[in-house]
C-alpha cells in the first residue's frame, strides 16, 4: 500500500494509516517493501518504500511456511551451542524489512518482466508472500490484477488464481503473459516426466 495526501494534513501518508479501524481481520505484521529506486524530491526525503499489511480471519489459525522463505545468507552458519550448530541449517527468518528490486522502465534500464502497466509489483516480492502465506493448491485471488503479477507467482507455486481486472487493455497483457507462463510450466512438467 502506498501513499495519499490529504490536504492541509498530510503531504503523504501511508494509506494503512487510514485503513486501520475499518478491517475486520486480525492485524498479524506490516512488512515493509524497500525498493530502492523511485520518485526524487527536493522538498522531502525521496520514497523508497510501501507498507503491505499482513491480515488473516483467526489469529490462532493461519498459514506461516517460514522453511519456504528462509534467508539463506545465514553470518555464522556453523554457529555452535553446546556443541550442537546453532542456526537453522536452511536459514534465517527473513526481517519484515524486504529490499526487492523495483519493476523499472526506461529504454535502457526496463526490467526483464516489465509489462505496460504502471504500478507493476515484482514477481519475486509476490513469490516470497506467496510462499509464506499460502500452501500449494490453494486459492489465490487478486481482486485487482493489473499486470498479473500475483498470477505469474501463484501459479509458478503451485496454487490456482482468480485475478479480477477492471481495465480490459491490462486484462490482455495479463492473458499474454500467463499464457508463456503456462507454456513455460508445461515445458518444464513435460520435461520432469520424460527424465
Amino acid at each position: 500500500m502506498g501513499y495519499v495526501q490529504l490536504p492541509g494534513r498530510a503531504k503523504a501518508i501511508p494509506i494503512p494509516y487510514l485503513l486501520w479501524e475499518r478491517v475486520p481481520f486480525f492485524l498479524i505484521q506490516e512488512v515493509v517493501w524497500n525498493y530502492g529506486a523511485g520518485v526524487a524530491s527536493s522538498r522531502s526525503f525521496s520514497p523508497r518504500n510501501e507498507k503491505f499489511l499482513w491480515y488473516v480471519k483467526d489469529a490462532e489459525s493461519y498459514t506461516f511456511n517460514l522453511d519456504e522463505v528462509r534467508d539463506p545468507n545465514v553470518k555464522y552458519p556453523n554457529q555452535k551451542k553446546n556443541g550442537k550448530i546453532k542456526v537453522n541449517r536452511l536459514g534465517k527468518n527473513p526481517t519484515d524489512v524486504w529490499q526487492i528490486p523495483k519493476v523499472t522502465s526506461g529504454t535502457n534500464r526496463s526490467s526483464k518482466e516489465r509489462t505496460p502497466h504502471p504500478a507493476q509489483f515484482p514477481v519475486a516480492l509476490l513469490d516470497r508472500i506467496i510462499r509464506a502465506c499460502s500452501r500449494p493448491g490453494d486459492l489465490i485471488l487478486d481482486p485487482f490484477l493489473g499486470s498479473g503479477s500475483v498470477a505469474e507467482a501463484a501459479i509458478r507455486n503451485g496454487r490456482a488464481v482468480i485475478g479480477i481486472e477492471i481495465e480490459p487493455r491490462y486484462v490482455r497483457v495479463t492473458a499474454q503473459r500467463l499464457d508463456r507462463v503456462l507454456a513455460e510450466a508445461d515445458q518444464v512438467s513435460l520435461f520432469h516426466e520424460d527424465s
